[in-house]
Order: structure tokens, then C-alpha cells, then sequence
């Protein structure tokens, strides 16, 4: 950790650079490969919708000796005609979903799985869910992102500048496209909890680019009137000087969130808890990407569009492009020249001006 936060410090201090702003292009194209795999996924496998989006029944089953093929079997021999997801949830679980089914059929499947599995038809939990109502929670859910991106993008643009929320908002779609796309790849059902954890990640991954940004809206405040370097350089040092609080903080929310997937969902088996800490996981870890990676060179790149930030760039190149510690230096250079002291013509050191002179002793 020692050496981390020493590294951290000299980012920091602009001592060391990472040059995010310039090589946006390898992220963009990074960025690119994920986008078209997330729309192959979406377009040839599509998001499995759970039952509470396109209507449906759900049947579980608690018993000590439940397998899927058996529950497949128990089904199967009803003789309904309607799609059927059979997964195990945990060691004692079983979980059948079908499409829309009447009174009658849903009494059949109930009566095969208690006579199959050996238990009573009164302990199977039975859910049913409308198709009416599927469709009026995803019309909520789709008024509800809406609702969310008009509102950031009205905050973004009165806190800081209105480019800065049109920044936020491209990483932002970035996130939960991407997320989508692995989700549908994954095969994971979409269920109201997976919708939770999306609106979830929207917060996380605008609350860290907005981190940024107040550190390039901090390092971007005088950039033209110093002309000391460009709002390019001075927005990538800011990256730099929250990279390590970045990873800190995206380190530290992953590691619950991977518990609850991997433990909590992998070897429990719990449903709701796999839909959420999937969503969230990829989210966290696409958010911390996108506003290092994404939010701030896309900001950079239309900054540096406006003729003013152009006039800066030919200045700051006329002196020679200076490297990213200008901000620091200017200060140390400062107190050097207090400190040290001066060097007159003759090769003397003399101490501050403010000091009274000595008088020379005449020499005989």
C-alpha cells in the first residue's frame, strides 16, 4: 500500500503521467469492440425476460432430492405446450417458469410436480404474472431511465458547464449499454431486481465521473489566462491526480458486490441476489472505465473544438509544450529563489533582497 500511495503522490504531483487524454483513441477503439459485441449479444441472443416483464408462472419447488431433469419430465408429462426455464437454485430448490397459463393448467403442473417430487401441492410456491402487467413495469422502468438522464443532465449542466453533462451522459449510456449486452450474453434472467441494479450503476458511474470533473473543472479554471498548457494536458492531470482515489473506490465497492455474486449467487444459489450483483458488477467495473477512460477525453475532445482552446494550444506550443508538472513548478520555482538565495556577476551568492547590505571593510 506504501507503494501505491507513493505513486499515487507523484501522480499527484504530476511527477509521473499517465496520458489518458492523448491515446483516447486506443479507449475509443476498446470501447468500439465491446459496443458491437454487446449488440451481436443483444441482436442474436436478446435479454431473457423474467416473468415479470412478459407474464408468466413460476413454480418452486423445496425438497431435498430435486433435480432439473426430473422437473423438465414432471412438466413435460402434463402434456402443456409453453415455454419452459427450469433452473436449481441452491442444493433443495427448484424453480420451473412457463408463459401464461390458465386455472387449469397451472393445477396440473402443481399436481406433477407434488406427485414427481413427493411433497404437497399447498407447500409449491405459485406465482402468476399477467402479461398487462409485465408491460407496465418495463413502460415504468424505460420512464424512469428517462426521468434520470433528463435530470442529470440538467444538474451536470448548472453545476459545471454543459458540455461536461453531455460527457457524463455518453459515458453513462456507455455503461449501461455495455452492461446490457453482457447481460444478454451471460443469459441471466431480466427481472425487476436486474432493473435495480441498472439504476443503481447510473448513480455510481455518474458519481465518479463527476469526481473527475470537479478536478478538471479545478486544474481548467485559469488555463487561458496562464497559458501555461493546454486544457488537454490540464484536464489529464487531473485524471491523473484521482486515478488512485478511483481505483481505491471502485476496488473496495467490487469486492462486496463480487461476494454476493460469486459466493451469495454461485454457491447459495440465490436468484434475486445473482440478477442484482451481476448488474452490479459489470456496472461498478464499466463505470470506474468510463470515467477515466471515456468521460474525460470525449470532454477534452469537444473543448478543445472552441476557437479559444485552439488560440491556447498555439500558444502554449509556441513556448515549447510544456510537460505536466507546470502547475507545480511555478510555485517551486518560487520558493527556490527565496530560499537559495541569488548569484550576482562576479559568481557571488548574496542572501533575500530584503535583507540590509553589509558594508565592505576597505582593505589597506
Amino acid at each position: 500500500m506504501s507503494s501505491l500511495a507513493g505513486i499515487g503522490g507523484k501522480l499527484y504531483r504530476g511527477e509521473k503521467s499517465i496520458d489518458f487524454i492523448g491515446k483516447r483513441r486506443r479507449w475509443y477503439a476498446f470501447s468500439g469492440i465491446l459496443i458491437i459485441a454487446s449488440i451481436f449479444a443483444l441482436s442474436f441472443q436478446g435479454l431473457k425476460l423474467g416473468i415479470e416483464f412478459k407474464g408468466g408462472s413460476s413454480f418452486t419447488v423445496t425438497q431435498s432430492a430435486v433435480t432439473v431433469e426430473a422437473a423438465r419430465s414432471a412438466v413435460a408429462s402434463t402434456g402443456i405446450v409453453s415455454e419452459v426455464i427450469v433452473q436449481k437454485i441452491g442444493n433443495n430448490k427448484v424453480q420451473i417458469q412457463t408463459g401464461a397459463l390458465s386455472s387449469v393448467e397451472s393445477n396440473a403442473i402443481q399436481d406433477a410436480l407434488a406427485a414427481k417430487f413427493g411433497v404437497k401441492v399447498e407447500s409449491i410456491d405459485t406465482q402468476s404474472v399477467g402479461p398487462s402487467w409485465g408491460k407496465e413495469i418495463t413502460r415504468k422502468a424505460l420512464y424512469g431511465l428517462i426521468a434520470f438522464i433528463f435530470v442529470v443532465m440538467l444538474y451536470l449542466a448548472m453545476a459545471f458547464e454543459p458540455k461536461m453533462a453531455i460527457a457524463a451522459i455518453v459515458a453513462v449510456i456507455h455503461d449501461v449499454f455495455i452492461t446490457v449486452g453482457i447481460y444478454a450474453l451471460v443469459g441471466f434472467d431480466v427481472t425487476p431486481a436486474t432493473v435495480i441494479g441498472f439504476l443503481t450503476i447510473l448513480g455510481y458511474s455518474l458519481y465518479d465521473t463527476v469526481v473527475v470533473f470537479d478536478k478538471v473543472r479545478e486544474n481548467t479554471k485559469t488555463v487561458t489566462s496562464s497559458g501555461k498548457m493546454t486544457y488537454s494536458q490540464a484536464a489529464n492531470l487531473a485524471v491523473n491526480q484521482t486515478l488512485v482515489r478511483s481505483f481505491n473506490t471502485s476496488l473496495t465497492a467490487l469486492i462486496p458486490v463480487g461476494s454476493i455474486l460469486f459466493v451469495g449467487a454461485g454457491l447459495l444459489g440465490a436468484g434475486t441476489l445473482k440478477d442484482l450483483s451481476l448488474a452490479l458488477f459489470i456496472g461498478l467495473a464499466t463505470g470506474t472505465y468510463s470515467s477515466i477512460f471515456i468521460a474525460t477525453p470525449f470532454l477534452a475532445a469537444l473543448r478543445e473544438r472552441e476557437p479559444a482552446m485552439q488560440a491556447l494550444a498555439k500558444r502554449v506550443a509556441a513556448r515549447g509544450g510544456p510537460a505536466t508538472t507546470s502547475l507545480f513548478q511555478s510555485s517551486e520555482k518560487s520558493n527556490s529563489t527565496q530560499n537559495v538565495g541569488e548569484t550576482t556577476s562576479d559568481n557571488r551568492t548574496r542572501g533575500p533582497r530584503n535583507q540590509p547590505k553589509r558594508k565592505r571593510k576597505n582593505r589597506r
